[in-house]
């Protein structure tokens, strides 16, 4: 088991939740993919998409509903300053996950995290666990209490 997802399972145990990440086939890199093999709608796959603060420097986690996309000026305006391109280091330096395995939990240091409202229309969405092969269930609201990340408007 990977280090990722090790301590994805450690922060959903520390919140007090009892879930089991599934493991998925190997084509399971986009939102489609992993809903067709958690057989779910598109989006109630929750992406977690970093961008990079341009002031702070920092990684700055959105997690949208598979089938929107993160418009960047909405998402600037909720970040309260410029964003910009992540890149691979500067992923991994702030949540210890690669790109295509970025959970919205179980980061290495604290993330400023904000939450896409579509994904609360669902009773349970599916968030990357550390890895490109494996998801976890989870009621959306508890996702927001454990991930700390606030509800706003930044999609197309």
């Amino acid at each position: 088991m990977s280090k990722s997802l090790k301590r994805v399972i450690r922060a959903l145990t520390e919140a007090g939740l009892d879930i089991t990440p599934l493991e998925l086939g190997p084509e399971t890199r986009t939102a489609q993919q992993a809903a067709d093999a958690a057989g779910c709608h598109l989006d109630q796959i929750a992406k977690s998409v970093i961008f990079a603060g341009q002031d702070s420097g920092k990684a700055i986690l959105f997690i949208t509903a598979g089938g929107n996309q993160v418009d960047a000026a909405k998402a600037s305006a909720v970040a309260g300053e410029p964003l910009g391109k992540a890149d691979a280091a500067l992923i991994r330096a702030q949540t210890g996950f690669a790109i295509g395995g970025v959970a919205p939990v179980g980061h290495l240091n604290p993330i400023a995290g904000f939450f896409d409202p579509r994904l609360a229309e669902f009773a349970v969405i599916y968030a990357a666990a550390g890895t490109p092969r494996h998801i976890f269930p989870i009621d959306p609201q508890r996702l927001v209490e454990i991930s700390g990340a606030q509800l706003a408007d930044f999609t197309v």
